[in-house]
């Protein structure tokens, strides 16, 4: 989570570009000097089985929707896992693959279109796009301008070798890695570093990298003990691991990430409606845990559920 970039998506984001292009590899054998990447799997797991239109749901979308059977949703990349580039340019992540059964359920075809993130929610106001797709946190603040229909919850998180016992809440003379200039290494370590000085411990020995890879790698190599880092990351560099790394407690500090669409709009009612059914179905936890990010599921979603 970078503090330069706070408010792209409720969180911080610029890590993201480096792990997209660098995260494969990190995670690959190439991480113990084994041979062999990790390819394209490393990116892009095997597709989901496509969900099907439920005619009840889909008759609650608003007709101007309906009649085109596209919906038009904006989007941002790269974030990943949620939505990014594979190799050959096609959009894809846990976002893409949750909105194409979304979009499928309702009777629709998802054209996303790209935008830059500060553009998205004005484009939804203004009715280019009928519903935004960034893991845009859902903040009372933005409650104000647009609807929000929650799918996901997302905080910090972190990560250690197989068999170790770091609790974040007590690291006192651990070694943790961060990507440099997020909050993980500005805001949240420096205070449990505090912490522990003032209660006659050792501090945590805060080792930042210039990109997540290179800290997830230090992890996997034995140089630290543990790292932090945005509970989908974290979630998505465990599942790219083979086995090298898991969770070290629970997701904290977590927040929903919600689908933005036009204030007062029944496509909100329609998205909610096609969401409990996926995950009534399977289908949604399917996807999640296909991404590695299932410790972020939500069991029921909300229409503006922001908590600050």
């Amino acid at each position: 989570m970078l503090s330069e970039c706070h408010n792209r998506r409720g969180r911080f984001w610029r890590f993201a570009a480096v792990f997209a292009a660098a995260g494969a590899l990190a995670m690959s054998g190439c991480a113990s000097g084994g041979g062999g990447g990790a390819g394209e799997d490393a990116t892009s797991p095997s597709p989901t089985a496509p969900a099907a239109k439920v005619e009840a749901i889909a008759n609650t979308v608003p007709e101007d929707i309906k009649s085109s059977g596209e919906l038009v949703v904006g989007v941002n990349i790269p974030y990943p896992p949620n939505e990014f580039k594979d190799p050959s340019g096609k959009i894809v992540g846990f976002d893409v693959d949750l909105m194409n059964a979304i979009a499928a359920t309702l009777g629709l075809t998802p054209d996303y279109r790209e935008s830059d993130f500060a553009k998205i929610i004005p484009s939804i106001q203004g009715g280019t796009y009928d519903v935004g797709m960034s893991s845009f946190t859902d903040t009372k603040e933005r409650e104000q301008t647009v609807d929000f229909v929650t799918y996901f919850n997302a905080g910090t998180m972190w990560a250690q070798r197989p068999g170790s016992s770091i609790d974040p809440n007590n690291a006192c003379g651990k070694k943790v890695a961060v990507q440099a200039t997020t909050t993980q290494e500005a805001e949240e370590l420096p205070a449990k570093s505090k912490a522990c000085t003032d209660a006659g411990k050792p501090p945590i020995e805060i080792v930042p990298f210039d990109g997540q890879d290179a800290a997830t790698n230090a992890v996997v190599l034995g140089q630290v003990d543990a790292m932090s880092a945005d509970s989908p990351v974290t979630s998505y560099a465990i599942k790219q691991s083979n086995g090298k790394l898991e969770p070290a407690g629970d997701i904290f500090d977590s927040a929903p990430y919600g689908w933005p669409v036009q204030k007062g709009s029944a496509l909100a009612q329609s998205l909610q409606k096609a969401l409990e059914h996926l995950i009534e179905t399977g289908t949604y936890r399917e996807i999640a845990v296909n991404w590695g990010v299932e410790n972020g599921m939500i069991d029921k979603p909300v229409i503006n559920g922001a908590v600050s």
